[in-house]
């Protein structure tokens, strides 16, 4: 098993405490698998709400929208920065406790084989859904399915390289990109896993560690975020992210969790964090939001200030949510552990489960004479309740679904 990088010196006595502890005793930081577990349950009101927004081209679309999404994009922005920077952390305590090839066999079980799974089974039908709002379009289902798996190689479209062929019926990952993309970073910073346990390593973590000792040195790669948000531009598709941006969240994750002394430092300044996030987000959508281009691509000044705010105040958000778990006391028993022992290994295949589900009962809810607003409250509760029952019911206590759609 690879070594743990410990704190060496001049923290006091609450530093050597938790200089006692090996990152695996430390482990996950409390309340991330409840934070995850919020987030990918707040996907189901989001992925909702783009029924009925105006702009975004969901796979159902009501006849009554409205302009919704910016409503919730302060909160929506930060949401899969997290999932990424949460992972990040589990990789470095996954790498630990079962060395490079455990690790390896272990991403392929837990991300692999749900994405090939889901992709197969799942992704297709809302494809087919979207297909079926044309009138002209009578192709059933069972027609359809093979035909969306007629593919191309197209590596100027890196990382998502398969795209539909001339003849296909428009291949996608659907909402399984964000299962893809953490396949590739799990693999991307396994150089990196290696190298912070090595002597170099572990004396370039102690010296960002003593940097980020100074108030307000963990806010600091926020620097580098807002500068990748601003040159680089944000995908619609990948929840106003970009695959580079969420793979430094990611790895800022496995360097946050290769050190215990990190925990302390970003609990001190999640407070601080809040702070400068509110402010952030405030400008970047004074400069974004309002004008006539597209603020997630266009490059004049004000729209790239508006980025690079953006940018900036999302890891500013994590570090905030990140730090105020942080101070949490982790639980030694009894019913908050019996929660968690039944999310943790759920987040999975609810995010797997919840967007094909959403469609379906949206397909089936909009267009009745019901007001749009109890339509997407109906759609949120009808969601959220076949996603439970479908995972406890049909994932959860079946070993085969279990292993195809919960990599467990």
């Amino acid at each position: 098993m690879p070594a743990t990088v410990l704190p060496t010196e001049g923290w006091g006595l609450r530093m050597a405490g938790l200089a006692a502890q090996t990152s695996w005793q430390v482990g996950r930081w409390p309340g991330l698998d409840l934070a995850r577990a919020v987030v990918v349950g707040g996907l189901i009101p989001f992925h909702a709400l783009l029924v009925f927004d105006t702009d975004d081209d969901f796979y159902v679309k009501s006849d009554r929208t409205a302009e919704l999404v910016p409503l919730v994009a302060p909160v929506v922005v930060a949401a899969m920065p997290l999932l990424y920077l949460v992972a990040g952390i589990g990789a470095w305590h996954s790498w630990q406790a079962r060395g490079t090839r455990g690790y390896l066999r272990r991403r392929v079980r837990r991300l692999l084989v749900p994405l090939v799974a889901g992709t197969v089974l799942l992704v297709p039908l809302p494809v087919w859904l979207r297909l079926r709002a044309d009138p002209g379009y009578t192709e059933s289902y069972w027609a359809f399915w093979p035909r969306f798996f007629r593919v191309r190689w197209d590596w100027s479209e890196f990382p998502f390289v398969l795209r539909p062929a001339a003849d296909g019926r428009g291949f996608e990952t659907g909402h399984l990109w964000f299962v893809y993309l953490l396949l590739l970073y799990s693999l991307a910073v396994l150089p990196l896993l290696g190298w912070l346990d090595s002597g170099r390593g572990r004396r370039t973590l102690g010296a960002l560690s003593g940097a980020a000792r100074r108030r307000g040195g963990v806010l600091l790669p926020a620097v580098l975020l807002g500068g990748v948000a601003a040159g680089l531009g944000l995908d619609e598709g990948l929840a106003a992210g970009s695959p580079l941006g969420y793979l430094l969240f990611f790895a800022a994750g496995v360097v946050l969790a290769a050190d215990v002394r990190f925990r302390e430092v970003v609990r001190r300044d999640a407070g601080l964090a809040a702070v400068v996030a509110v402010g952030l987000m405030a400008v970047a959508g004074v400069r974004m939001l309002g004008g006539e281009g597209d603020p997630l691509l266009d490059r004049d000044p004000s729209t790239l200030a508006g980025r690079a705010a953006l940018g900036a105040a999302v890891w500013c958000t994590v570090v905030a949510i990140v730090g105020g778990l942080a101070r949490l006391r982790p639980s030694a028993g009894g019913d908050g552990s019996r929660v968690v022992g039944y999310v943790a290994p759920a987040v999975l295949p609810w995010y797997v489960l919840h967007q094909p589900v959403v469609v379906v009962v949206a397909y089936l809810v909009v267009g009745s004479s019901l007001h749009p607003t109890l339509q997407y409250l109906l759609i949120c509760v009808l969601s959220a309740v076949v996603t439970l029952l479908a995972y406890d019911l049909l994932i959860r206590r079946i070993a085969l679904n279990r292993a195809l759609l919960a990599g467990t």
